[in-house]
């Protein structure tokens, strides 16, 4: 897991730590100094911890103006046991939603499981972004098979398309514009 780095393509157009408004601005990363890990796996340095021994992050991009953000997920999603929701929202996604973001998609591909506990702070995610998305990209089938045995899918988007999307190929607002294309579709818009 070590040598898994975050997408670092649109590093030229954002990077979180030089976003005032971001929850990691300020934040400075090394490349040779390896402390985070999930159980007994080291991840890269670049990878954002946001309090969860099991769930890290990246902000891969922020637009503020038109209310969205791109965000790449690494580890174990463990509600049962770490309450990895609880975390994500009040640190991370409550901090975005400050500043008015409304749009999330979540890059899931380096996601390895999910273990679920209630459905009651993504309700709360969902409620919080009226008017909003949260999108659920390259996730492997069997985490969004687990996602689905608590009745996540009515708070975020997935499927179709949105599960084996090409997503480093587009830039961040055209990524934007093709997963809102494609859950569109879904819903039969």
């Amino acid at each position: 897991m070590h040598d898994i780095e975050p997408h670092y393509n649109w590093r030229h157009i954002y990077t979180a730590e030089e976003d005032s408004l971001s929850p990691f601005y300020g934040r400075e990363y090394s490349e040779f100094l390896f402390s985070d890990r999930v159980y007994n796996h080291f991840i890269h340095p670049q990878w954002d911890d946001i309090g969860s021994p099991t769930l890290f992050l990246k902000l891969l991009y922020c637009n503020y103006s038109e209310e969205f953000a791109v965000v790449e997920l690494i580890g174990e999603w463990n509600d049962c046991l770490n309450n990895d929701i609880m975390i994500l929202k009040r640190e991370f996604v409550d901090v975005l939603i400050s500043e008015g973001i409304k749009k999330f998609l979540l890059i899931g591909e380096n996601v390895l499981n999910f273990h679920y506990s209630d459905a009651c702070y993504y309700e709360e995610w969902f409620d919080d972004i009226e008017g909003g998305w949260v999108a659920a990209v390259n996730f492997q089938n069997h985490v969004l098979e687990e996602m689905s045995q608590i009745g996540i899918e009515q708070y975020f988007y997935w499927g179709g398309e949105l599960n084996e999307l090409a997503w480093r190929t587009y830039k961040p607002q055209y990524l934007k514009q093709k997963v809102e294309t494609v859950f569109n579709r879904l819903i039969g818009i």
